[in-house]
């Protein structure tokens, strides 16, 4: 194995040789450990550390580096104490995530490391929103996003690289190629000669190295950097390895044909850097042990240490539900002046996100189509001459990348708004949402300051695939907020307090409103409370609970029907639920009508429904009753859709009801 040493110093050299064996000695510790029962769980990475270890050695601390679970090298070589990993791994209170992630799965502003999900691709399209924030500040930095050769089957590992070669953000893409995906081996997982040649078809630059050579991947992060930096383009490495372990402890190698672990172990890259050391006179046989052993006294010490003060996870309840949410700022919460103009529901929103790219200099607007031409719906017509294309930015078909870069802004303390064009298309996004925004708080205290505007609704003959009430998807993920408005006033107010919070809010928006309804707009920064009900008419008879497009027909009916005095509530916010509201309006009538468009099989009124029999029991005079939209797919046909919707079988329900 040949080792460039080009412009490293001696003592460089030396100091690179402890980063590298650092991870090694820590790791045959936790092995012990792990079978001694007092860790749970354990990637090992051990054949791999030339690569964490060098990617990271040759970016400056303050790069972010968004590593996998096995690269207890990039934890290490930045300085991240032991003592506290290994808390981490014991998941005690005092590990980077309360107790609340295992191994790698946690993230350190401080260290400039963000942490990894499960699913692995999504962090790949992190790492893009990252490198934006730092193409929007002029920063001369990048990024770097490990995967592993199994990752790069992943959709999200295509829509990342699309993204970031098309807009030029300065990524290095890091393939750890070592040969198997848990038992999966690469002959089975694709059939390009080489996993650089994927990069051609994005138009972007890659090399192929051996990952166990330190001094080669040192090199090579050092020139993809250079590249990225002076091209403003990313740039794809695929560095070769083996896994020497299991995928984790328990999973074995049994699969791995011992010719293939032998002929790897051969390749160990720490005793091929010793090699080297030795061979320029840099490393005796005698330095070599007295560094072992300076190093293993050091871990027994920060271990012992660890497990002395560990302070075991003790659930309390207001404190997990507290760290759900990042807290909001309450300079924003400004009540609505008393002026108003009237305006239609679409120009509400307009006008609300005009005034917050006003507000905030650091909020990007993102989506298809919705720079120039203003969006499906025309929202943003204009925007781009106002605040230009750095800020308001056309996306690549890519829903669930868009939302990653979205979420990568938010750690460079950007705030971002996603627009789907269609609420239906938000399914390709899911994963991003309800695994990576609405976790990332309570996971390791990282905010995600985004909003996902979501055009739903039937009504408008849109058809099957661009017609859904899917908010109920929303509502059942902890660390989301969702909101649904129903009038102009509202939807500004609303959409204000939905870019000014810095957690993630799922912003519905009711197209057959969009054109219909108006209503006096005030003008200016105000909000509206985020989790708060209004009453939309005060009654005696029945109450009726509802949302969106709901609000309309209760109060066209009891226009209609003077007969039925209705009392109607807005919900506004369907998570959190104000059930304060909820409560009152059960008691303002004894007889309760839940409505909304969704489908009535796992919609959110099933949810309300159970709350007010379990809470509010004794307060009611019949049964509570769901009016909901048909369980089928929305229909095309004007007199299929109208027959599909709640409104038409709304009348029956309240009859039924009013009949108790």
């Amino acid at each position: 194995m040949y080792f460039d040493r080009s412009d490293i110093s001696d003592e460089q050299l030396l100091s690179f040789y402890r980063a590298l064996i650092l991870p090694r000695l820590i790791e045959e510790k936790m092995l012990l450990l792990l079978r001694q029962g007092k860790v749970s769980k354990w990637f090992s990475g051990i054949g791999q550390e030339a690569i964490a270890v060098g990617a990271t050695l040759a970016l400056q601390p303050d790069e972010w580096i968004l590593p996998l679970h096995r690269n207890l090298g990039v934890f290490t070589t930045r300085n991240m104490p032991l003592r506290q990993l290994f808390h981490q791994w014991q998941g005690s209170l005092q590990g980077y995530s309360k107790g609340r992630e295992r191994s790698f799965h946690f993230g350190s502003r401080e260290h400039h490391i963000c942490g990894m999900i499960s699913h692995l691709g999504p962090q790949l399209s992190v790492a893009d929103g990252i490198a934006l924030a730092h193409t929007l500040r002029k920063e001369n930095k990048v990024t770097l996003a490990f995967t592993g050769e199994g990752g790069t089957s992943e959709g999200e590992f295509h829509e990342a690289l699309n993204v970031a070669s098309v807009w030029g953000l300065p990524v290095i893409f890091l393939i750890e190629n070592n040969g198997y995906g848990l038992s999966t081996p690469v002959s089975e997982q694709y059939r390009c000669a080489q996993l650089t040649d994927k990069a051609a078809g994005y138009g972007m630059h890659s090399m192929r190295i051996d990952g166990n050579n330190l001094l080669e991947v040192y090199h090579a992060v050092n020139k993809a950097k250079a590249y990225a930096l002076q091209e403003q383009q990313p740039v794809l490495i695929e560095a070769l390895t083996f896994r020497m372990r299991g995928h984790e402890e328990a999973s074995g190698t049994k699969y791995v044909p011992p010719g293939l672990l032998e002929e790897w172990a051969q390749k160990d890259p720490i005793h091929h850097y010793e090699a080297f050391l030795e061979c320029i006179g840099l490393l005796s046989p005698e330095n070599r042990q007295a560094i072992h052993l300076e190093l293993k006294q050091q871990i027994d010490t920060d271990i012992a240490a660890a497990l002395a003060d560990s302070a075991e996870a003790v659930a309390d309840t207001s404190t997990e539900l507290a760290d759900i949410y990042a807290p909001a700022d309450p300079q924003w919460a400004i009540a609505s002046p008393a002026s108003a103009t009237e305006k239609r529901f679409i120009n509400a929103i307009s006008d609300g996100l005009s005034t917050a790219m006003e507000q905030f200099p650091n909020l990007v607007l993102m989506g298809q189509d919705i720079a120039e031409y203003g969006g499906a719906f025309k929202i943003t017509e204009g925007f781009v001459e106002k605040f230009g294309k750095a800020r308001v930015r056309n996306t690549p078909l890519c829903e669930s990348a868009i939302i990653g870069t979205a979420l990568g802004l938010s750690l460079m303390g950007y705030k971002s708004m996603v627009e789907m064009q269609f609420a239906d298309f938000v399914t390709v996004g899911f994963n991003q949402i309800v695994n990576n925004l609405a976790k990332i708080h309570y996971r390791w205290g990282q905010a995600a300051d985004v909003v996902i505007r979501m055009p739903a609704g039937a009504g408008v003959g849109a058809g099957p695939f661009h017609s859904q009430s899917n908010e109920a998807w929303f509502t059942h993920t902890p660390g989301l907020k969702v909101v649904y408005p129903s009038t102009p006033a509202d939807a500004k107010g609303l959409l204000l307090a939905a870019l000014a919070d810095p957690n993630p809010v799922m912003y519905f928006e009711h197209k057959a409103l969009y054109r219909a309804i108006s209503g006096p707009l005030p003008e200016g920064w105000y909000t509206v409370e985020i989790g708060k009900a209004r009453v939309a008419q005060s009654g005696t008879d029945i109450s009726i609970i509802t949302y969106g497009s709901g609000v309309h027909w209760a109060l066209e009916y009891a226009q209609q029907h003077p007969e039925f005095s209705l009392h109607i509530l807005d919900l506004r916010t369907l998570l959190p639920l104000d059930y304060a509201a909820v409560e009152a309006a059960v008691s303002q009538t004894g007889k309760v009508l839940v409505l909304h468009e969704d489908t009535l099989t796992g919609g959110f009124g099933g949810e309300i429904s159970a709350w007010i029999a379990e809470h509010c029991f004794h307060l009611l005079d019949a049964p509570v009753l769901r009016c909901a939209s048909l369980d089928t797919p929305v229909p095309f046909s004007p007199a299929l859709e109208k027959n599909f919707l709640a409104k038409a079988r709304l009348d029956q329900c309240i009859r039924k009801l009013a009949a108790y």
